[in-house]
């Protein structure tokens, strides 16, 4: 059994960063830090008054303490950490582009009037999570409290049944299974049935992974800088006292040394062994 914080440091970086933002939000709520009403999805203040950061915020919000709170953090730790380590292992930059993808769509989606009355979009990023992971292990199984057993594909429809019964909104689930859906389609259903991805994370994302510089994506046009977080590269001494260097770089062929160069070498003359004549 873990420690909470060796916990904390096992969990893959996307998963983390988003899980972490949720507590924090919510936390900051609790303790009157802010006016919930200050980031809700409102299109009207958006375009009137130019708050542009309406548009981010409400995804970071599942709610007050409670236990629908409890349970949707749990969710995304449970399944969204599985779909890090599992489909979406060394795939940090389309993991990312998902989230950002689903997000958007909620925007879409949320400008039709009826739902209108959604001001967080938070709750249906767990169902897209939720949902992903069904699809991505269809066959799992679930043990409901341990009174029956669910396949994994069924998982999103067992989220929703649970909103149901605690009361909570089921327009949400809706929105997040729809945007869901639409990722999935166009990310595996259309490139199987079709033999043709047009769907691929686009290169600000590879960049902004690469850029972040956590996680690994197998094949990012971009590349983490190697020297980030690095102070100092120089010469060190062994335990044993031997000095070791860092391997000079290679030269290009077109660069190689003339021929009458004295390699390095500031004096050549004779020399004598100890104990031998002129």
């Amino acid at each position: 059994m873990s420690t909470p914080m060796e916990y904390y440091n096992s969990l893959p970086p996307v998963t983390k960063i988003y899980a972490v933002a949720c507590f924090m939000t919510t936390a900051a709520y609790q303790l009157n830090l802010y006016n919930i009403w200050n980031i809700t999805l409102n299109y009207s203040d958006v375009f009137k008054r130019f708050q542009i950061w309406r548009l981010i915020t409400p995804v970071f919000f599942l709610g007050p303490f409670s236990f629908t709170f409890a349970f949707r953090l749990l969710s995304i730790l449970l399944y969204g950490v599985q779909l890090e380590r599992g489909p979406f292992d060394k795939r940090t930059a389309d993991l990312v582009w998902m989230y950002i993808f689903s997000a958007f769509t909620l925007l879409v989606i949320g400008g039709i009037p009826y739902f209108w009355s959604i001001y967080f979009t938070g709750p249906c990023i767990v169902y897209v999570i939720g949902y992903i992971w069904g699809r991505e292990f269809p066959n799992a199984r679930i043990n409901v409290h341990g009174l029956f057993e669910l396949k994994g594909f069924y998982m999103p429809w067992y989220m929703l049944t649970v909103d149901a019964l605690l009361g909570n909104p089921l327009k949400q689930g809706f929105m997040g299974i729809g945007a869901a859906h639409l990722y999935y389609f166009l990310s595996v259903l259309y490139p199987l049935s079709s033999g043709t991805n047009i769907f691929k994370t686009p290169k600000w994302v590879h960049k902004l992974v690469a850029f972040w510089g956590e996680g690994f994506q197998m094949n990012s046009p971009f590349r983490t800088n190697d020297r980030t977080g690095v102070v100092f590269r120089g010469r060190s001494n062994r335990l044993d006292g031997a000095r070791t260097t860092a391997p000079p770089p290679e030269r290009d062929a077109d660069m190689a040394e003339p021929p009458n160069s004295a390699g390095g070498v500031a004096f050549r003359g004779r020399s004598r062994r100890l104990g031998s004549s002129q």
